[in-house]
């Protein structure tokens, strides 16, 4: 689209908004979520020149005479990339959460499609030349929203069956049939659409920036104990470290990834390891701790965190921590899908005190921080 309503000289979605393009802003909020593979950004072919102004790894696609045209061609585009899910939204809408991306992410756990909307608080009001000349019922009205999610199979499918025009990609999935589920949206996901939609959007970010209403900081900790057992190793935070014991444990025992995976359930307020992988189930006798942990990132990711830190203290007389504490942390590391440098992993003695002080068993404990933007 042009965006002449918008007013200036350029196309609104290349128009500036507090020091960068408002396009720009749209995509850094999805590159910047969890979850989202690959960004495709649909553009005129005269504003191929400015794509630069997008950042690295954005694939651009031509966009067609219309709306439905241009959401067709990036659908056909990512076609055979291995994509399942997808989510379209307006370029024209730069202060989307990645809060609201991501429950719009997780609604596809559940529903083939879905679309945040707001309920109508307004009256409405039917107009005659400039007078009012009745009212509309409100009910059961909401104000539709983007991004849209929808099962990237189905909504191909709609596109390539769909004739003429459509207001949104909602229109097109109901005209296949599908369901679409609504999700609550967000009053600042404003559109871009006249002059004074970027005086609003300019004060929303200022806003946010010094009030920081968009963060939601989650602080959690996790407590593990295992004792030792007969073996000839055992694992602490993703390592296999060669020992004259091993330990005692439902699954393989990694009392270090374990109080860590604790401490990330316990930010989301998921309860803990128990709760999810139950040891009264056979399924996960000898399991990888792993798992565990990925699970436990993943559910963050689904709701919007990320990882700002986290801190795995292992109390034990033996064995030595300090010679495998950097593979342990490249190990979280890559589990977790964050820098090494968010993550610490150290040890201490208990001073032979207590059951870790008589070398029959480790305790570990773990803190992180959870970011949402």
């Amino acid at each position: 689209g042009r965006g002449t309503r918008a007013g200036g000289e350029k196309p609104k979605q290349w128009q500036n908004l507090n020091g960068a393009s408002a396009l720009s802003h749209t995509v850094a909020a999805f590159a910047q979520a969890c979850g989202v593979d690959l960004i495709v950004v649909v553009l005129h072919p005269d504003d191929f020149e400015r794509a630069a102004d997008l950042g690295q790894g954005v694939q651009i696609v031509a966009g067609g005479a219309t709306r439905t045209a241009s959401v067709r061609a990036a659908l056909e585009a990512l076609d055979g990339q291995d994509v399942t899910r997808v989510l379209i939204h307006d370029g024209a809408r730069p202060l989307v959460s990645t809060s609201l991306i991501a429950r719009m992410i997780a609604a596809l756990d559940s529903h083939a499609a879905a679309a945040p909307a707001l309920i109508l608080s307004d009256a409405l009001w039917q107009g005659v030349k400039g007078y009012v000349a009745g009212h509309q019922d409100r009910s059961g009205l909401y104000r539709a929203q983007t991004p849209q999610a929808f099962d990237f199979a189905s909504i191909l499918a709609a596109h390539r069956a769909y004739k003429g025009q459509a207001a949104d990609d909602v229109e097109v999935a109901r005209a296949a049939g599908l369901d679409v589920a609504i999700i609550e949206g967000e009053e600042e996901n404003l559109k871009l659409t006249y002059p004074r939609d970027f005086l609003r959007a300019e004060r929303l970010m200022a806003d946010r920036d010094t009030k920081g209403r968009q963060m939601d900081i989650r602080l959690g900790n996790g407590f593990d104990v295992h004792a030792f057992c007969d073996g000839d190793h055992l694992w602490l935070c993703g390592v296999k470290i060669p020992h004259s014991r091993g330990l005692l444990g439902h699954s393989d025992a990694d009392v270090g990834m374990h109080a860590l995976t604790d401490a990330i359930y316990g930010a989301l307020a998921l309860g803990d390891i128990g709760q999810h992988f139950p040891p009264s189930d056979p399924q996960w006798k000898g399991a990888a701790s792993h798992i565990f942990l990925r699970h436990a990132a993943a559910q963050a990711a689904k709701r919007g965190f990320r990882l700002g830190n986290a801190d795995v203290t292992l109390v034990c007389e033996t064995p030595k921590i300090g010679p495998h504490a950097q593979a342990m942390r490249a190990a979280l590391a890559e589990i977790m899908e964050v820098t090494v440098d968010r993550i610490s992993v150290k040890a201490t003695t208990s001073e032979k005190l207590g059951f870790t002080g008589r070398e029959e068993g480790i305790a570990a404990l773990a803190t992180v921080s959870l970011v949402q933007a």
